[in-house]
C-alpha cells in the first residue's frame, strides 16, 4: 500500500512536492499519465449507478480523470481551497468562474485594469447575454463604494494587474462586495498562490492560467477555478461538465511536474526582476519603472501587506513612443519578445500592440499603458546577463538618437 501524507499540515515546497498524488495499482513514484477519454464499467448496472450519481467511478475524462484530479488535489491543498476544478487554459477558467455563476438580469463589477481578454469578456461578451456591467478603477475605493450603491452578483479584478501592476485592497473590496451580494473572483497569475493568498484576504474564487508560472517552461496550456466545495459542486462543476473547456490528461501531467519546482523558481525570479528593476529605474531612456516592491511604486505599502514578495514582472516606459521601444526590443539578443509569462527564459512584450490592443488607445489611456510601455516577464538567467542585453540595446537607442541621450538618470515616477 502506498504510504500516507502526515497529518500535520505540509508547507507549501513539500506540497508541491508530494501533495495530490494519486498512486495507481502500480505504486508509481511519478505522477502516472492516464492518457484516456473514457473508461470501463464491470456491468451494466455499475455504468448506470455511475450515471446516477449512487456511486463514485471515473466516466469519461471530460467530466474527470486520475490524473487531472492529481492537479486539482494539488492545487487546492496549495491555495488552501476546499476545491479545485482545471480547464483548458486560464481564459477557460476566467469564463467558466463567470458564467456557471451569472445569469440575465444580474451585474458584474469588474476593476478596469484586466487583461485584454478579461476585459471583452465583462466589456463585450456579458452584455449580450443581459449582464449589466460596471468597470471601476481598481486602485480606487470610493469608485468601488459607488458601484456597489447597486446589488451586485460577481466581482472580478486581478492584483497585480496585467500589465500595470496595479494593485487592489483586496479586504476592503471583499467587504464591500460581499454587503452588496456579490462574490469576489481574484486573477491571482502575477502574484501566484507563493506570494499572495487570496482566499485569505476575503476572496471567494481564484482563478489561475496555469500557462503561466505553474508550467513555467511554455509547454502547455491550463487554468485553474479554486473555491468552497459547496460553491465547485454545485455551481462550476455542472458548467464545467456540460460545456467542455476540460484540460487534456498530458497537459494536466505536464504541468503537475512543473509544479515540484515552482518553490525554487518563483524566488529567485523575484529576486531577478528586483534587480531589474532597479536598473531600469536608472536608465535615461526609461521614464517609468513599476515594481510592485520598488519605493518608488505608488501602492508599495499596500502589495508589501498583502504579498510576500514582488513578483516576476517589471514594466516600464521607453521615451519616444512606439519606434524607440520597438527598436529596443528588436535590438535584444537574449530577452525574447513574447506575449507570454511567467517563463524560466525571459520575456518582453509590447501591450498597446498585442496583449491590449483591442481595448482601444482611450481604455489603454486611463489604464496608463501609453505607446512606450513594455511588460517585462523576469526568467531564471544570471541576472547580470539580462542587464548587459538590456544595456547594448538602450545603448543603441541613444546611439541613434533615440531616448534622452546625455539625461540625467532617475528613479521612475509614481504617476500614472
Amino acid at each position: 500500500m502506498p504510504r500516507t501524507l502526515p497529518d500535520t499540515p505540509l508547507r507549501p515546497a513539500t506540497l508541491l512536492v508530494r501533495g495530490g498524488q494519486n498512486r495507481s495499482s502500480f505504486d508509481e513514484m511519478s505522477d502516472a499519465l492516464h492518457l484516456t477519454s473514457g473508461f470501463m464499467y464491470e456491468t451494466a448496472g455499475q455504468a448506470e449507478d455511475t450515471f446516477l450519481g449512487n456511486i463514485q467511478h471515473y466516466q469519461y475524462s471530460r467530466f474527470g480523470n486520475p490524473t487531472i484530479e492529481a492537479l486539482q488535489n494539488k492545487l487546492a491543498a496549495l491555495e488552501g481551497a476546499e476545491s479545485c476544478r482545471v480547464t483548458a487554459s486560464g481564459m477557460a477558467a476566467v469564463h467558466s468562474a463567470m458564467l456557471s455563476h451569472l445569469k440575465a438580469g444580474d451585474r458584474v463589477v469588474a476593476s478596469r485594469a484586466l487583461f485584454g481578454s478579461c476585459h471583452w469578456i465583462v466589456s463585450t461578451l456579458l452584455p449580450r447575454y443581459g449582464i449589466e456591467t460596471v468597470f471601476v478603477d481598481g486602485t480606487d475605493l470610493d469608485q468601488w463604494r459607488d458601484a456597489f450603491k447597486k446589488p451586485a452578483a460577481l466581482v472580478l479584478l486581478e492584483t497585480p494587474s496585467n500589465p500595470m501592476l496595479e494593485l487592489v485592497d483586496l479586504p476592503a473590496v471583499a467587504e464591500m462586495a460581499h454587503a452588496a451580494g456579490a462574490i469576489v473572483v481574484v486573477d491571482n497569475v502575477f502574484a501566484t498562490p507563493l506570494l499572495q493568498k487570496p482566499l485569505q484576504l476575503g476572496a471567494d474564487v481564484v482563478v489561475y492560467s496555469a500557462t503561466k508560472h505553474f508550467d513555467g517552461q511554455g509547454r502547455v496550456l491550463g487554468g485553474a477555478v479554486l473555491g468552497t466545495k459547496k460553491w465547485v459542486d454545485e455551481v462550476l462543476q455542472p458548467f464545467i461538465r456540460n460545456t467542455g473547456p476540460s484540460i487534456s490528461p498530458f497537459n494536466a501531467w505536464v504541468i503537475l511536474k512543473g509544479l515540484e519546482t515552482l518553490h525554487l523558481r518563483i524566488p529567485a525570479m523575484c529576486a531577478n526582476a528586483e534587480k531589474l528593476a532597479a536598473f531600469l529605474a536608472t536608465r535615461p531612456e526609461v521614464s517609468r519603472t513599476l515594481y510592485p516592491f520598488m519605493d518608488s511604486h505608488p501602492q508599495q505599502a499596500l502589495a508589501k501587506k498583502q504579498m510576500s514578495a514582488g513578483g516576476s514582472l517589471v514594466t516600464f516606459d521607453i521615451d519616444g513612443g512606439k519606434e524607440a521601444c520597438f527598436r529596443v526590443l528588436d535590438a535584444l539578443k537574449l530577452i525574447d519578445i513574447s506575449n507570454n509569462l511567467g517563463d524560466a527564459r525571459s520575456m518582453v512584450t509590447h501591450p498597446a500592440t498585442t496583449t491590449h490592443m483591442k481595448v482601444g488607445p482611450e481604455e489603454r489611456a486611463r489604464l496608463g499603458i501609453t505607446d512606450g510601455t513594455v511588460r517585462f516577464s523576469v526568467g531564471l538567467e544570471d541576472p547580470q546577463d539580462l542587464i548587459d542585453d538590456l544595456t547594448q540595446a538602450l545603448d543603441g537607442l541613444r546611439a541613434t538618437g533615440g531616448g534622452k541621450a546625455g539625461g540625467v538618470a532617475r528613479a521612475a515616477s509614481p504617476e500614472r
